[in-house]
């Protein structure tokens, strides 16, 4: 656990998360546990800045160029801040295929924002994805890391948003 005397970024219960995660891996294979703590970091923080970054890596004794590899190496961390609301549309070739380009376009217009932006109201962000793992669903699209949205047509993609704003306003 850390020392009092360090600032701590996390809460108490996040730190808490990441030493049971740590508690799966050998004492000399910490780095194993950088996903994961990231993952901690960044439903705590909505994103992971460098500041993140770097008391992630000293809280697991690992460098923070580490930590900084994973968190810029995988699309599914922010390291930059996000919206309430990350939709990440899977681009992918299959869902290309499968009116993944369209959908993608008409959630852009919708929202007006492209990919890489965030609204002005600060609810929604837009990312291209990488594969899901539902081709058979296409085109797919995965809301803030955790849910997963298949067949999203304009008509899905209305009731999604709506769904979205709705949670995002009583919050």
């Amino acid at each position: 656990m850390k020392e009092r005397n360090q600032i701590m970024l996390l809460s108490e219960k996040a730190y808490q998360r990441i030493d049971r995660e740590l508690t799966k891996y050998p004492d000399e294979q910490k780095r194993s546990a950088i996903m994961a703590s990231l993952t901690i970091a960044q439903e705590e923080k909505g994103w992971v800045s460098a500041e993140v970054i770097e008391d992630v890596a000293n809280y697991l004794g690992v460098p923070p160029i580490q930590v900084e590899e994973v968190a810029t190496f995988y699309n599914m961390f922010h390291t930059k801040p996000v919206g309430k609301f990350t939709i990440s549309v899977c681009t992918n070739l299959p869902c290309a295929l499968r009116e993944g380009v369209k959908s993608g376009e008409y959630l852009k217009e919708k929202l007006g924002i492209d990919y890489g932006e965030t609204t002005a109201d600060g609810m929604f962000s837009l990312v291209m994805g990488e594969c899901m793992g539902s081709c058979g669903d296409a085109p797919v699209m995965l809301v803030n890391n955790q849910h997963m949205c298949v067949h999203m047509e304009s008509e899905r993609i209305d009731a999604m948003v709506e769904e979205l704003k709705k949670h995002g306003d009583s919050a």
